[in-house]
């Protein structure tokens, strides 16, 4: 008698080679096409446009209002920050040499924080006293119109009005690009 091979009630009966193959193929096209599936709106997504013109806002400030209308014809470099930021304590000393060093040749900065207790950012500007306008804008409703990402976060806008580069963070190593950038951007 020849010896048959038990089967437990749970097992497939046994499969050829080519069965066997064909499992696997299905089996590895499942797993690619719910890969697919999960990256897809990933994918497909459709990422937020930053602006090319610099977004109009009036904020409160110190004394008054600013407005960046109001900075039209210069080179301006609208930066948003807030108290807690750590890169901004470093941002802040290199602006106010910029600005002493340019805001002859139409450099303009403003400053806007994004804090939502005013009573930080006035603490933060008893330490870095600048020599250019802080606007407030506890809602972040400016911060919105121009996609910030990072703190802090700085844009630089020609005479005209637009965009012409965007600095997410500070970083003291790239501070002799921006300055270069800032220097293109007056010579127009």
């Amino acid at each position: 008698m020849i010896a048959q091979p038990l089967l437990h009630k749970c097992s497939n009966p046994p499969r050829s080679t080519s069965e066997a193959a064909h499992d696997r193929i299905r089996r590895g096209a499942t797993v690619l096409l719910l890969l697919a599936l999960a990256i897809a709106p990933c994918a497909f997504a459709k990422p937020r446009e930053r602006p090319t013109q610099a977004p109009d806002f009036s904020l409160p400030a110190n004394s008054g209002t600013i407005s960046l209308h109001d900075f039209r014809g210069k080179v301006v470099l609208v930066d948003f920050w807030a108290s807690w930021c750590v890169p901004c304590r470093q941002s802040f000393p290199w602006m106010t040499s910029m600005m002493n060093r340019y805001g002859a040749q139409g450099l303009a900065i403003v400053a806007v924080n994004l804090d939502k207790q005013r009573d930080a950012a006035n603490r933060f500007l008893e330490t870095f006293t600048p020599p250019f306008p802080v606007a407030f804008d506890p809602s972040g409703k400016t911060a919105e119109g121009f996609r910030v990402e990072a703190m802090p976060s700085s844009f630089l806008v020609s005479r005209t009005g637009e965009i012409i580069h965007i600095y997410a963070g500070f970083d003291p190593g790239h501070a002799q690009t921006i300055e270069s950038q800032i220097q293109e951007a007056l010579s127009k």
